[in-house]
């Protein structure tokens, strides 16, 4: 990659010291590297990223054809100043979908509430972007940076030493890292290789997750609509398009996946209503099951857990990865504060710091994201009336909504 440090398969089988290596290269990872651009010119550290999917050669000169099927995220306005804090904001909103206005409400209720940037004195609620584009964005950030790329490689193994970790990859290289960071999903199982557990509670449901188009414009308004058979989500996305997000009980959303698209669109028709007007096309559907994930030591000497490696949220708030944005921001700022007091990198107290600066506002979004899930996923006989009065109270008692609105964005912890 251009202006990126590759590794040198030539040093295959001796360890490289570095003083931070970051596990993976998504977008987790990748924020990351952005956020330690100033610490890299400052102190000199020698940072390396390990990622297992192989990147572009040159991305910037790859056309940008966004597919109809691309994933996307909800960035909230809180996420997108970080990004301008980064740098990135600016080529990140030319493909970006401003969120104008979100509707709440519940289907065969007369309760809503309703929010508005406006109201809120910001620009947009937040904003949809393609995964592919951020990534794309970031990654173009980060090869103007000396940064030494492993990839595609995995950890093979990962193991504790005196002043930090030593790392032995797929493609033979081994390094040494003062600093070691999990920003790989989750997914590698070197938590558990390092004995780290998690607390998982499945939400027994899955999330069917695709495009759908609309015969008329969504005017820049996402919407959550809970239904019997669980939440709908859509996303606004350029032009009459929007995401999907469908949560189902376990099992059933597989008899919809096989549908062919216009049962499919049928049935979802069916199950929002018309304040999108119709359903007109659906691209590729895709699932994944929902649980409530949370490491059990977000850090150790030597080693901090971000990202879904560290908590992994039910989608009905759209808060996962903004949650991820926050910490990344958090840690660079812990590991400036550490180098200014001349503390080594990885030291406990710099990651205990950081780790309280990271509990109560990961506490507060899985409590209100699991509150969500809970308050709507039960159907007791009088629940639905007090569910639908409170969105009306809500959307009567403009302070409190506001307040929680400025939480969801962001802007308030």
């Amino acid at each position: 990659m251009h202006g990126v440090q590759q590794a040198n398969q030539g040093q295959q089988k001796q360890a490289l010291t570095h003083d931070i290596v970051i596990v993976g290269g998504g977008l987790v990872g990748a924020s990351l590297g952005c956020a330690l651009a100033p610490l890299i010119e400052r102190y000199g550290w020698r940072v390396a990223i390990i990622e297992s999917n192989a990147l572009p050669e040159s991305a910037q000169e790859v056309s940008w054809q966004p597919s109809f099927d691309a994933r996307a995220s909800a960035i909230a306005e809180g996420s997108a100043q970080r990004f301008r804090q980064l740098g990135v904001w600016e080529a990140m909103r030319s493909e970006a979908t401003p969120i104008k206005r979100i509707h709440i409400s519940e289907r065969g209720r007369l309760g809503a509430t309703r929010l508005s940037a406006q109201e809120l004195g910001v620009p947009a609620l937040g904003h949809v972007i393609p995964n592919a584009w951020m990534g794309r964005v970031l990654h173009h950030h980060l090869q103007q940076l000396p940064i030494e790329w492993h990839c595609p490689a995995t950890v093979a193994q990962l193991t504790p030493q005196a002043e930090g970790h030593h790392l032995i990859l797929s493609d033979g290289n081994e390094l040494t890292a003062a600093l070691t960071i999990l920003a790989d999903g989750g997914r590698s199982g070197l938590k558990e290789q390092l004995g780290i557990s998690s607390r998982r509670r499945s939400y027994e449901q899955t999330a069917l997750i695709a495009h759908v188009g609309i015969s008329q414009s969504h005017q820049g308004v996402a919407y959550e609509r809970f239904t019997e058979e669980g939440p709908i989500a859509l996303l606004p996305l350029p032009g009459q398009a929007m995401e999907l997000v469908w949560t189902h009980t376990s099992g059933t959303e597989q008899a919809r996946l096989a549908l062919s698209d216009q049962a499919f669109l049928r049935q979802l028709q069916s199950a929002f209503g018309d304040r999108v007007g119709r359903f007109t096309r659906v691209g590729q559907r895709f699932s994944y099951p929902l649980s409530l994930i949370t490491a059990e030591e977000p850090v150790r000497p030597g080693l901090a857990v971000l990202g879904n490696a560290a908590h992994a949220l039910h989608p009905v708030a759209g808060q996962g990865f903004n949650l991820a944005l926050r910490s990344v921001m958090d840690l660079a700022e812990e590991l400036a504060q550490g180098a200014e007091n001349q503390r080594a990198l990885g030291d406990m107290q710099t990651l205990q710091s950081f780790e309280r600066r990271r509990a109560q506002d990961r506490s507060n979004v899985i409590r209100f994201s699991d509150g969500l899930v809970r308050l709507f996923g039960y159907s007791l006989p009088l629940l639905p009336h007090a569910r639908a009065a409170g969105l009306v109270g809500l959307n009567l008692v403009g302070p409190l909504r506001r307040s929680l609105a400025r939480r969801a964005m962001g802007l308030e912890r």
